[in-house]
């Protein structure tokens, strides 16, 4: 094989057909454009070896030809001395004539045939299309009569400086030529073949090499916030110029590490710093309101809507608070099995009690999991606490208890405006609101979702969410049986 082994071309061609074929990529495009050289350098090779062959041919028969041709009058002017000049010419013609080959003499002005050769001397007689073609200004060439191909010759016979006529020759060169084009079509064969294996040994080999720039694009894919300060790549057999953009790729995942870092960091201090004062605030105007009797109703006013953002904004630190912790990994889970049947009991209670909705319970049988209960009590909390914000007062909030896939699900129903489904698969995103109006009205800021995804991620479990627009969502919360 000329062009790599046959087990390299066998897995070229696997690569090739069960890869689709992009035309924008780096592989397609390398591909592509040595492909297109070593077609044109195969090419030109092929042409130029094709030319040369057939030059050879030509030369080496048309100095054949030419050396009889040369000979041919001196014979001519030797003859003339004892013979006439028609029997001197015959004669000529008979002594160097040669198998293939056919002279004939004609007159000065082309209208009358002197000598000719006979048919023992070739395998083919000159004819009058043949002569025409003879008379024709001539060119170092093969020429194509009929089934045969030709070198043709045209010289002037002088006798004592006296034209006595014009000499031609026709050499059949047919075998040569046929085996010249049964050569040129070979070679044209083998560098088809050539140039196949050269495109699909390039293709396999350009994939190799661009293999470590794939398996970094698969590796910067996995890259998450969470583990930005464990993510390297290690590319121990790729060149030196991709080894190079591992390491530049590894730095910036170690500054963007420490950016994260310091970004959470700051959160948390400023959430704890905060949170505090506020409180603190929250706790004055509380009591003053509970105190005012000689405020007038703007006055009174004016501190509900104080005490209302003072509330809202120390929530909003207690989420960022506890979102800071999850991610530096501050936030403890107890391993601990629980009853879910009381657990969602003593959770409906409590918000029957303070949202004065209906909350029913659907549980066929007593369940039990491991998780953090006060963790998995948070969650229940905030899940009914958004379904009691976008639903209607006179419909109920049903949490459902079952099992199924190995599973054990825990399901917060309402009859709400619902989401709609292009939303769904980022509500659990921080700060991600479906409506910025609606949100702003129900008090909410982007957090509870993203909370609830946290902790029930910590405890091991999974939650997902199945909505539509005017029916209502159903959040469930699976944990392994």
């Amino acid at each position: 094989m000329l062009f790599g082994s046959k087990e390299m071309i066998r897995r070229g061609i696997e690569i090739i057909k069960l890869n689709p074929i992009d035309r924008f990529s780096l592989q397609f495009r390398l591909t592509l454009e040595i492909a297109m050289l070593s077609v044109l350098s195969l090419s030109s090779v092929a042409a130029w070896t094709s030319g040369k062959m057939q030059d050879i041919l030509i030369t080496t028969h048309t100095q054949n030809v030419k050396y009889i041709a040369t000979r041919f009058p001196r014979d001519v002017e030797l003859y003339s001395d004892m013979l006439p000049p028609n029997v001197g010419l015959q004669k000529t013609i008979d002594n160097v004539s040669v198998p293939n080959l056919v002279i004939w003499v004609k007159s000065g002005d082309n209208k009358q045939l002197l000598a000719q050769s006979n048919g023992a001397n070739s395998s083919f007689m000159a004819d009058e299309e043949l002569m025409k073609l003879a008379e024709m200004p001539l060119q170092p060439m093969v020429y194509q009569f009929h089934d045969r191909f030709l070198v043709l010759y045209q010289g002037e016979i002088w006798i004592k400086n006296n034209l006595l006529g014009k000499v031609y020759m026709a050499k059949d060169v047919t075998d040569e030529e046929r085996q010249l084009i049964n050569a040129i079509q070979s070679l044209a064969v083998v560098c088809i073949l050539a140039t196949t294996a050269t495109i699909i040994t390039i293709a396999f080999r350009i994939r190799q090499s661009l293999q470590p720039l794939q398996e970094m694009n698969k590796i910067a894919g996995a890259i998450s916030a969470e583990d930005l300060s464990q993510a390297k790549l290690r590319l121990n057999n790729a060149p030196s110029e991709v080894k190079e953009l591992a390491q530049t790729f590894n730095m910036m995942l170690s500054r963007l590490s420490d950016s994260w870092e310091q970004q959470r960091q700051f959160v948390s201090n400023v959430s704890h710093e905060l949170r505090t004062p506020l409180t603190v605030v929250l706790g004055y105007l509380q009591s003053l309101l509970r105190r005012s009797t000689n405020l007038n109703d703007y006055q009174k006013e004016a501190l509900e809507t104080a005490a209302s953002e003072a509330d809202r904004t120390v929530h909003l630190l207690q989420y960022l608070l506890d979102l800071a912790r999850a991610d530096s990994g501050y936030t403890i889970y107890r391993r601990d099995r629980v009853n879910l049947n009381e657990l969602v009991t003593e959770v409906a209670e409590m918000a029957e009690q303070f949202s004065n909705r209906i909350i029913q319970i659907e549980a066929s049988e007593t369940f039990f999991t491991i998780c953090d209960r006060d963790r998995l009590k948070q969650v229940l909390i905030n899940l009914i606490d958004n379904a009691v914000k976008y639903s209607a007062a006179d419909q109920p909030i049903i949490l459902k208890i079952d099992q199924s896939n190995q599973k054990i699900n825990i399901q917060v129903c309402d009859r709400g405006v619902g989401i709609p489904l292009k939303d769904q698969g980022r509500i659990f995103e921080r700060f991600y609101r479906v409506d910025e109006s609606r949100t702003r009205d129900t008090g909410g800021h982007g957090l509870g979702l993203a909370i609830v995804k946290t902790l029930v991620d910590g405890m091991g479990g999974s939650i997902s969410i199945r909505s539509e627009l005017g029916s209502g969502s159903v959040f469930t919360i699976a944990f392994a049986s």
